[in-house]
């Protein structure tokens, strides 16, 4: 494709001599005349030219606030600007410049002179162009690997999820459900776009620490004693720790394997993990305190946590466990709503409630079996 060269001077003789001038460059550039500057303005925003080489003095736009308009168009920024001037005050000339014109040139210009400076400026968009290109290659590369990097983080918090509910008997998609039933709750709360989604990466590994839980208490059919209920508890720390102890493993990466980095640049913040860590080690604290392993109280209890133990507790009522049966969603709701101020965050119990038909559209898409759907009204 020729590049493209708009010539602007209110002045009819002048255009008329750069026509003669530029006869013979016809076949190498397209170029176009115009004595308007308004006119010329609306087609630099509809045709892709390369090259502007604009009067000053001229009547409705000079010559700069075309420049400037240029400059700050998103449209037309990207096109250099040649000054054509019979001006002889250079601070006209240092505005110009400073306004971002590419390159000055005086009236009347010779033809040598003329050329010269036009394949100068042709040769220098032909970089900014290939440098554009090239950039945009490396966005799209960077791009596509960072997207590949986030579906491979997802799967692994995925399979992280799935390796502590392989441990527990019968339950299913349990950490795919609460991750689901977290996210509507949080959503119709209002809560921020970027807090949702990391909820939603976080909520199932809300039960990460029961990789470390022995299966004679993990797996006992009837109640727990005191002693293995202590146990049971510190599914919540282990799962913390675990999702938190991250200096060893990057000490060792750094000292022998691939990532040589300095111990500095190795602290890279990880919010989904630190979320999660947060959602295991909290998830089980209760409004009223009553909660373990820490018996925080109310607003104490991290925002996320709050959310995911309504999720987990509904989820886990409707589900058939070594220990108990399944609760009806019309039990399950009353026993929610029975625990709302002791239990759970009223406010996050009644956004539960609210986001109860998508709740519960969720849990018949992932469930084996399907379930009528319930009026909730009774249970706000």
């Amino acid at each position: 494709m020729k590049p493209r060269i708009l010539f602007i001077d209110d002045e009819q003789h002048v255009l008329d001599s750069l026509k003669r001038l530029l006869w013979d460059q016809r076949g190498e550039w397209e170029m176009e005349f115009s004595s308007s500057p308004l006119a010329a303005w609306e087609a630099l925003q509809t045709t892709p030219y390369d090259v502007v080489v604009s009067d000053v003095r001229m009547p409705k736009l000079t010559g700069l606030q075309l420049l400037e308009r240029m400059q700050v168009n998103p449209s037309t920024s990207h096109i250099l600007v040649i000054i054509l001037t019979g001006e002889t005050d250079r601070s006209l000339k240092r505005k110009a410049l400073d306004l971002g014109a590419t390159d000055l040139l005086n009236k009347p210009a010779g033809r040598e002179e003329l050329l010269a400076r036009l394949r100068s400026t042709l040769r220098l968009k032909s970089y900014q162009d290939e440098l554009k290109r090239h950039n945009e290659h490396l966005e799209n590369i960077v791009q596509e690997r960072t997207q590949e990097l986030v579906a491979s983080r997802i799967d692994v918090i995925w399979r992280l999820g799935k390796a502590a509910e392989f441990r527990d008997e019968e339950t299913g998609n349990h950490v795919v459900r609460v991750a689901c039933f977290s996210r509507n709750v949080a959503n119709e709360m209002g809560l921020d776009g970027s807090f949702v989604e990391n909820l939603f990466l976080s909520a199932p590994l809300h039960d990460l620490g029961k990789i470390g839980i022995p299966d004679r208490v993990l797996l006992k059919p009837g109640k727990l004693n005191v002693d293995e209920w202590e146990i049971m508890q510190r599914h919540t720390t282990i799962g913390a720790e675990i999702l938190s102890d991250h200096g060893k493993i990057k000490r060792v990466s750094s000292m022998f394997g691939s990532l040589k980095q300095d111990a500095a640049s190795m602290e890279i913040d990880n919010p989904i993990l630190e979320m999660a860590s947060c959602v295991c080690r909290t998830h089980h604290e209760k409004w009223d305190g009553s909660g373990y392993p820490n018996g925080l109280t109310g607003t104490s209890i991290p925002l996320e946590s709050r959310i995911v133990a309504i999720a987990d507790v509904y989820d886990a009522l409707r589900s058939k466990r070594p220990y108990k049966r399944s609760f009806t969603v019309e039990e399950s709701l009353a026993i929610l709503h029975a625990n709302a101020g002791k239990h759970f965050d009223p406010e996050v119990h009644a956004a539960f409630v609210s986001a109860f038909d998508s709740i519960l559209a969720v849990e018949e898409e992932l469930s084996d079996g399907s379930e009528s759907r319930v009026a909730v009204e009774a249970f706000v």
